[in-house]
């Protein structure tokens, strides 16, 4: 198999560069079923481009594809770039990049580098599954802490409660945000949309127990999925649990289908509800986004009358 990020010097765009592609390893036990691509990475500091409308400027992200196999993700299609297919591979093969830690502290300490602020978990979950294997995100969120270097986490995992003590060390030395995605509370929604990944329920409860222990937290309630998670006492279910947990609400936002993900999405909601397919070709007809009187009616349906401004403009 031939992976286009081992082109990333000759010119040609890339995702990122590798020194070296290691042997595949297969995933036992609660991980069976899982391939992890091994590389090393040449770096793992990604600078956003300038024309970018992400409001952060600097990315790090330690694995590639994602365990948590939601059937609306945006980062599909990273994997069809690398030679692998957005589907199951992107949900069962994960490209973990080794050296990550290794890299990450002598980046921070180039004295070129400026300290800005670094988020994590904004093309793939930093807690995924494979985080309890390889603790990647830990060594990185270290390494930020000794040098007070601000940045913040998205993630779908109650796993970062492992990092409790080291989160709150963090938070007491510089700017640091762990903020969830929490599409919907309803079990029927999450499960077929979201399998792999934990129950909503679980990360408002991590959700508490950072805001206890004085970490700033909150949710991005998106995707809202029209007809399945929009009606008014779905998100007001969402909006509530986060202020009970003691979170802020970041933002709320409509599915989007871009590329790709647009055929893979509406191909498994063919298959889970044909009458709701119909209506989606309907409503994205002219486009990868949901009409902007829509999205601005979800906040009224929750409840919400002073708009946040979301410091994420997408979701996993």
């Amino acid at each position: 198999m031939t992976f286009r990020w081992k082109v990333a010097d000759d010119g040609e765009p890339a995702l990122f560069g590798v020194d070296e592609l290691l042997a595949p390893e297969r995933g036992t036990g609660r991980l069976s079923g899982l391939e992890f691509l091994h590389v090393t990475a040449k770096r793992v500091l990604n600078q956003v481009p300038e024309q970018s409308r992400a409001p952060f400027r600097w990315t790090i992200n330690v694995y590639r594809g994602c365990t948590h196999a939601c059937a609306y993700c945006f980062a599909r299609p990273t994997h069809e770039y690398l030679g692998l297919n957005i589907g199951e591979d992107f949900d069962r093969k994960i490209v973990v990049k080794l050296n990550a830690v290794q890299r990450v502290r002598a980046e921070l300490a180039d004295p070129r580098w400026g300290g800005e602020s670094v988020a994590m978990g904004t093309n793939t979950d930093p807690y995924q599954r494979a985080e309890a294997k390889y603790r990647l995100t830990r060594g990185v969120v270290e390494a930020l802490t000794e040098r007070a270097n601000p940045f913040s986490i998205l993630t779908k995992s109650p796993l970062v409660i492992r990092d409790l003590d080291l989160l709150a060390e963090a938070a007491r030395r510089t700017e640091v945000s762990v903020n969830f995605s929490v599409a919907t509370l309803d079990e029927r929604v999450w499960r077929a949309t979201e399998p792999g990944s934990p129950h909503p329920r679980r990360r408002l409860d991590a959700m508490a127990k950072l805001a206890a222990a004085g970490v700033r937290t909150g949710a991005l309630v998106a995707p809202v999925l029209p007809r399945l998670s929009d009606s008014p006492t779905q998100l007001r279910a969402v909006v509530e649990a986060v202020r009970d947990a003691g979170g802020d609400l970041l933002g709320i936002g409509p599915l989007h289908l871009r590329g790709a993900v647009r055929d893979h999405f509406l191909d498994w909601l063919q298959g889970f509800d044909p009458l709701l397919h119909a209506d989606y070709l309907r409503r994205y007809a002219d486009g990868a986004y949901a009409p902007k009187r829509y999205a601005e009616d979800l906040y009224a349906r929750a409840g919400i009358t002073d708009r946040p401004t979301s410091i994420y403009r997408s979701t996993r």
